[in-house]
């Protein structure tokens, strides 16, 4: 099983302590290390420094990091215009020599959009469609043969006589991956543009029904569903023993026995079995989400305790 790790730096995170955690990564061997794409802190933190845009932070780290995947869960699509955004992502999979992976949604937080002047979409709809016409032309940019141009016409995003340009390192492209909650829709999309379907911060139950959706989605395209990877994220909370799991857990604000019932947590023991549990479902990537950014120690007992008994 792939383990990998995922913060969140809105809720205040240096780009110094992403490349700590970043470096941390590489050495420790997790396959990858992943952020959100958000501007604006979630719940009673501070959120201070402020936040890092995530393409930025990426494009660093591409060039400070040797081995370790990267890439976001989740870009929105709200944020960046399709043809800039196939850009960066291309020259960030260059400066990463081929590490470069693009997790994309439609888009949810309101107030961030407007604590930063963002434009955010009517409706959910209106932002589903958004995501569509950027999916199709992010993908027709990359995929394009060079030396020939690209059009898409589409409802709220078009494009004419590019010449989609850079190429991603990666060919056909990096991976995409896409998730989310929706029992139908976002399954959909997923089977026709993903390489990986992604389900976070659910009960297994639900994961379970989204990846048989997901399966059922591939198959009405004509697409193997062994050809999408599946994939979770989970809170992540490990203690050596049962004292340092619970100081674990009072550092993030979280109750050890909730911890317990909603993520990868308690003993190393304890988090072997929970994975173990995900892994019956087909899923062999799982991103951890480890709060507490500055107890790097965090990553190297999962690493040293945890990852060898999968």
């Amino acid at each position: 099983m792939q383990l990998r790790i995922f913060t969140e730096p809105q809720q205040g995170a240096s780009y110094e302590t992403l490349l700590a955690w970043a470096k941390a990564a590489d050495d420790l061997g997790y396959d990858a290390f992943f952020r959100s794409d958000h501007y604006l802190k979630m719940g009673n933190v501070d959120g201070l420094p402020g936040p890092t845009d995530a393409w930025i932070t990426l494009a660093g780290l591409a060039r400070e990091t040797t081995r370790v995947r990267l890439g976001t869960l989740v870009t929105s699509a709200t944020f960046r215009l399709p043809g800039p955004l196939a850009i960066s992502v291309a020259e960030v999979d260059d400066m990463s020599g081929g590490r470069v992976e693009l997790g994309i949604g439609a888009g949810w937080y309101e107030t961030e959009h407007t604590a930063y002047g963002i434009p955010f979409g009517a409706s959910f709809n209106e932002r589903f469609e958004r995501l569509v016409d950027q999916l199709e032309i992010i993908r027709g940019m990359w995929t394009t043969p060079e030396g020939q141009s690209f059009s898409y016409e589409g409802k709220h995003f078009s494009v004419k006589d590019s010449p989609a340009l850079p190429k991603p390192k990666q060919r056909p492209h990096p991976p995409i991956i896409i998730g989310g909650f929706g029992p139908k829709r976002t399954p959909r999309l997923a089977a026709r543009y993903a390489s990986e379907y992604n389900v976070a911060f659910a009960p297994l139950n639900i994961c379970a029904d989204r990846f048989a959706t997901v399966r059922e989605m591939c198959e009405k395209r004509g697409r193997d569903p062994s050809d999408i990877e599946l994939s979770t994220a989970q809170v992540v909370c490990v203690g050596a023993d049962e004292a340092e799991f619970v100081k674990r857990a009072a550092a993030v604000g979280r109750a050890p026995d909730e911890l317990r019932t909603n993520g990868v947590a308690g003993t190393p023991d304890e988090a072997v079995g929970r994975l173990q549990q995900i892994k019956d479902l087909g899923v062999n990537r799982v991103y951890l989400q480890f709060l507490d950014l500055s107890d790097l120690e965090h990553a190297k007992l999962v690493a040293d305790e945890v990852a060898p008994k999968l």
